[in-house]
């Protein structure tokens, strides 16, 4: 076997401009593929952190069946003293906690009334979990925990003809039954980018939330919020590890709150390997169209070869050999110059024009970070490579049709 390599690494150097200009085709869409699924993949972090930071958050505690069925007396009870025993926990350092309880209620103002979803909210802490806060288009956030007050969405308020100053009428069922009807002055109106949201929610304090639906010190949810995503796997393992053995809780990753977004992520990861693939399949095609000329031109000393003795395996061999050098020397190339680059803007971060503006609206950041990773890095590459091996095997395999003297006195 080591002589076939050497004899391969020879004859790759017996046109050392065919064997470089070929490397270098390899390491250009090794290359390009390494930054674009590096910058793929960072771009749907930017997506996933930017659309939980509006209101989601990256995990929540519920009760367990909560998210599910989605029922008012599914509480967990005393949830404020549980956020700040989380909060003063060290593992948990740096995690943003707030807490909330959410009901459904109809919003009345005037002649026109709308079904809506009345969250109550930690003054204090729901600027550390969520944007709308700090995306008030008119008036002011809410100014304490037990002010009796609202903020609401914009395409709402308007629906509801309402401005800053004016009242809102609450109409909903508290947990024991009863009726929950409140009126309270509108203090502040958001735009958070999402109208979905933007045109059903309403946030008040959470004790004036409580009071208004009869939930005691209850909530529906605990929100954390981490730096990055990367902190997601232990900040599960920390927070199950500190909550009560009852009532049952859940911890819920990003991707059971919102499963509409890991779905949009795989249809385009699908999507986007349509197109690295026919990428892969040109080049390759190219790889396969030099080898089939390379054996070509080598017919007679390949029949050569076979009348000396050599068997079609071994001479196949041979080519494939130099087929995969040549290819690790591109693919070499190729991982070397793209993590380079996206090393280098995964420090300094990737952005495009209209990016900036767009996001800045909204108070989320603008620039992409390649994630890098031995999957995120390497799985181009081998995908590259495989194509190129299977490639390779059509010219080994014709040696196996020659002919010693035919190939001998081929012109």
């Amino acid at each position: 076997m080591t002589i076939i390599l050497r004899l391969a690494w020879r004859n790759l150097w017996r046109h050392k401009r065919r064997t470089w200009l070929t490397a270098s085709a390899i390491a250009f869409v090794t290359a390009l593929m390494v930054f674009l699924i590096t910058l793929q993949l960072g771009s749907y972090d930017l997506m996933v952190d930017s659309s939980l930071r509006i209101f989601t958050a990256q995990m929540q505690v519920q009760r367990e069946g909560y998210l599910d069925k989605p029922q008012i007396r599914k509480i967990i009870p005393d949830a404020a003293a549980l956020a700040e025993r989380l909060r003063a926990e060290p593992a948990l350092r740096g995690v943003a906690i707030a807490t909330r309880a959410q009901a459904f209620a109809l919003a009345s103002s005037g002649t026109r009334s709308y079904g809506v979803q009345v969250v109550g909210v930690e003054p204090e802490h729901e600027p550390d979990v969520s944007t709308v806060p700090r995306l008030m288009k008119s008036g002011r956030f809410l100014s304490g925990r037990a002010a009796q007050e609202a903020v609401l969405g914009a395409p709402l308020a308007k629906n509801l003809n309402v401005r800053v100053g004016d009242e809102l009428t609450l109409l909903g069922s508290a947990m024991d039954g009863s009726v929950a009807a409140t009126i309270v002055p509108v203090v502040g109106i958001f735009e958070s980018g999402m109208r979905d949201l933007d045109r059903v929610l309403v946030e008040m304090p959470l004790a004036s939330f409580q009071e208004l639906f009869g939930l005691g010190q209850g909530a529906h949810a605990i929100a954390l919020l981490a730096p990055d995503l990367a902190r997601l796997p232990p900040m599960h393992r920390d927070v199950a590890r500190l909550l009560p053995a009852a009532p049952a809780l859940a911890v819920l990753d990003w991707d059971r709150l919102v499963p509409g977004l890991r779905q949009v992520i795989e249809a385009d990861w699908t999507i986007d390997w349509f197109i690295y693939v026919a990428l892969i399949l040109v080049v390759t095609l190219s790889i396969l169209n030099t080898f089939i000329m390379s054996v070509l031109e080598r017919t007679r000393e390949l029949g050569i070869m076979l009348a000396l003795g050599a068997t079609p395996l071994r001479i196949g061999t041979l080519v494939f050999a130099e087929t995969a050098l040549l290819a690790l020397i591109g693919l070499g190339i190729g991982i070397a110059i793209g993590s380079g680059i996206a090393a280098w803007l995964s420090v300094h971060g990737f952005t495009y024009p209209g990016l900036k503006e767009f996001m800045g609206q909204y108070g989320l950041p603008a620039l992409i970070y390649p994630k890098l990773s031995p999957k995120a890095i390497l799985i181009g590459p081998a995908v590259i490579l495989g194509f190129i091996l299977v490639a390779a095997l059509y010219p080994a395999l014709r040696i196996r049709k020659l002919q010693p003297v035919e190939a001998i006195h081929a012109a």
